[in-house]
Formats: C-alpha cells, structure tokens, sequence
C-alpha cells in the first residue's frame, strides 16, 4: 500500500465520520512521526508534510553534515561528509542535508499497522466527540427509536445510529415501549465506560416534568413564571411550585392552560400522572396549606429546629391529605422540607379521647408512629376502625393489631 492508497482511504473514512481537516491532518502525522521514532528513535529532525486531499506525503530527514572524524558524526541529526556525498557529490561541511524516505522504506508490516492505528484513531475520536456532543445536552430532552427491549433496560438509537440506554429505574412503572416507538426522556448522565461513552436517559427525573413544562408553556419557557420546586412519584403524583415576578400573570392558570389544555399534554406524556400546580409563597403555613391539597387544613404548629410540622384537620380531610398510597403527604412533605405529622382536630365529644403517645408504655414506639403516619393519632381514632381496615392501611402484623384493639379497649372500659 503506497502513500497515496493510504491517506485517501483514511481521508475518505475520516470525513464520513464528519472529521474536520485539520484534526485529519493532526491524526495522520502523529501516526506517521510514531513509524518515524520507532524506526529511526526519534522524529526531531524530520519534517512530514500532509496533502490530505491529493493524498500526498513527503518526509524529509533533516541533517547536518560534519567531517567524517568529527566526534559528533554519531548524533542523530548529524551525517558524515562521505556519507552526505554519496546523496550529492557537491555537499560540504556544514550544509544541512534533507533527504526523501519513501513510505516503503518503513516495511509493510509498519504500513499496515499505521493504516489500523489511523482508523483506531478516528474511532476514538468519534467516541470523544459523542461523548463532549450529549455532555452538553445533559438535561435536556431529545427524542430517540427503541431498537431493542431487555430485562434491565431499553436500548435506544438517535438520529445519528448512536445508541442511548434508558435503565429499568429510570422508566416510569406505566411505561411500556415496542421497538420502533418514539421516545422522548432527558439525558440523564454521560459516563466513559472501558472508553465508550455510555449514554444514560431518564423519564423519572424532575428535571424532565421540568423540561415538559418548559414545552408547553410559553411563560415557562420565557422566564415570566419560574419553577421553584418539583417532586416526583413517577406515574402517580407530581407537585409543582410556580411563581410568577408579574402579578399580572396568574401562574397556575397559565401552567394548567384554558380547560386544563397545556397540563393534559404533559399528564399523557407521564402515564397519566397526577400534577399538581401550587403558588410558591414564602408564607410557610400557607405553602404547607397549598400543598396539601386537595385537603384542607384547620391548623399548622411548626417546630423549626427539628424541621418538623403537625398539620390538624377534620376527620374526612384526614385520608385525602395522605392520599392514595400515603403520595400526597409525602410529596407535600418533599416540597415543603419539613416532616409533616397529621392530626384529626378533635370535636368537642371527642375530646374523651386519648392520645397514642399516652400508651407508650404499653405499645412499642414503632407501633404509634406506623399508626400516626396514617392519620391515627389518638385511641377512639383506631378503634373506630376493623381490623382489617388497619392491616390494610398499615405495615402491622395481624397480631400487632391485635393487641393494639385490646390495650385501647381496656382503657376505655376502666
């Protein structure tokens, strides 16, 4: 293969790889100053000169010539007078020599082992340049095919053939995908893995409502109404924090759009997960009130040091504040960064009642907290319940519950 075959070839292969030419060229004369030093030791005193697009090499050795008993005539850079007039006749002490090494003096086996470096190069180059193209793209929504669906993962291309991966943790639980389908998630992260760019996507993060919001509306996009907070239980519940710098622009209004028209577009996208749009306040009581909702809350005590709230409301507000699967208040308990304690506000017949924190003595701590993460902060507020109501609201053993039923009732029964 002579100079010509090889840097054509590799021109062609690098501009299909959409190489520019000065990186092109950069490649082909550190892969050909790597022959040079490993046949003469060193590449100082030779000049390479690249024509990518004729496919032109030249490599001259540079050296300077010295007497044939001079002590010097062993440097790599120097040639003996004798030596340097065998190449011309006329050459004198002193002159510099440059003299042509053809590309077939390097041996065939250096040839071929350059052509398989030039396109190793170029291969990692491309996986640098992948790399560096969704590093920037890091939060941010694209659109890619599903290709092929394993246990763990799918497997995604994007317009360009480079494969995407969107793990089983990242999919939201409704997801079910085919290939050929369209998918639209963020890029989550970029790792080098065994000098391959993995690319990793996410349709679970925040970030992603995020970017929907920012899709479907225009204020969003513009900056007029800012996203303070999101948090997330993929496929079942969202809540979003909105704020508008104009008090002209009511920003859940715009969030939710005319007849719930910008909100149903991103509820689709997400499996029909519920998203709540609340007015940020700095007002903490008000915050906490709002994102509740749809409960409605009697009264808040705050302890700030411990970053913890009790929330009281009427009995039948009590299940729609914890919401289905406890979502609700664990949401609302994210958004706001205070644990949240809710409480039955007590009538006046009810105020016979005893609080569970009385039993501490005689029902284990854990207990009272599993019952008081459902609303059931006080005895009559348990008993009026079955049992199978608790086993079903609850982490508790039948037998826990059980013996819960018999310590309240004898209390009441004194």
């Amino acid at each position: 293969m002579d100079a010509k075959v090889l840097i054509e070839s590799f021109a062609e292969f690098a501009r299909s790889k959409n190489v520019d030419r000065p990186t092109m060229i950069r490649i082909l004369e550190d892969v050909f100053r790597a022959m040079i030093r490993k046949k003469y030791e060193t590449d100082e005193n030779f000049d390479v000169t690249i024509n990518a697009d004729k496919g032109d090499l030249e490599i001259l050795r540079i050296r300077e010539i010295v007497d044939d008993n001079s002590e010097d005539i062993w440097d790599f850079d120097k040639i003996s007078l004798s030596d340097a007039q065998k190449i011309e006749p006329d050459f004198e002490v002193g002159e510099e020599v440059y003299e042509k090494i053809e590309l077939e003096e390097f041996g065939r086996r250096a040839v071929m082992m350059a052509r398989q470096t030039l396109i190793q190069r170029i291969k990692d180059l491309e996986k640098d340049l992948l790399f560096n193209q969704y590093e920037e793209l890091v939060g941010e929504i694209i659109s890619a095919e599903v290709y092929q669906i394993l246990g763990r993962e799918v497997l995604l291309i994007d317009g360009e053939g480079n494969e995407l991966i969107l793990p089983k943790s990242e999919q939201i639980s409704k997801d079910r995908f085919r290939k050929g389908d369209s998918v639209r998630a963020i890029v989550h992260k970029v790792e080098m893995v065994n000098g391959n760019p993995k690319i990793i996507l996410s349709r679970t993060s925040p970030i992603f409502l995020e970017r929907l919001f920012e899709n479907e509306v225009p204020e969003v996009f513009d900056g007029l109404i800012t996203i303070r907070k999101i948090v997330r239980e993929p496929g079942e519940r969202a809540k979003v924090a909105v704020e508008s710098y104009d008090d002209r622009i009511d920003p859940v209004g715009a969030c939710v759009g005319m007849k719930g028209s910008r909100i149903h577009a991103i509820v689709r996208e997400l499996q029909n997960e519920n998203i709540d749009v609340i007015n940020y306040t700095d007002n903490l009581e008000l915050y906490v009130a709002r994102a509740l909702s749809p409960a409605k809350v009697s009264s808040i005590a705050a302890d700030a040091e411990k970053k913890r709230l009790s929330v009281y409301l009427k009995p039948d507000q009590v299940s729609m504040a914890i919401g289905k699967g406890g979502f609700n208040i664990r949401l609302a308990s994210r958004l706001v960064g205070y644990e949240i304690d809710v409480f039955r506000e007590l009538s006046e017949m009810e105020e016979e009642d005893v609080d569970l924190e009385e039993f501490g003595d005689e029902i284990e701590t854990w207990v009272i907290d599993e019952l008081k993460k459902t609303g059931l902060d006080t005895a009559k507020s348990v008993l009026t319940l079955t049992k199978e109501d608790l086993l079903r609201r609850t982490e508790l053993e039948e037998e826990t519950i059980d013996e819960v039923f018999k310590i309240l009732r004898q209390e009441f029964e004194q």
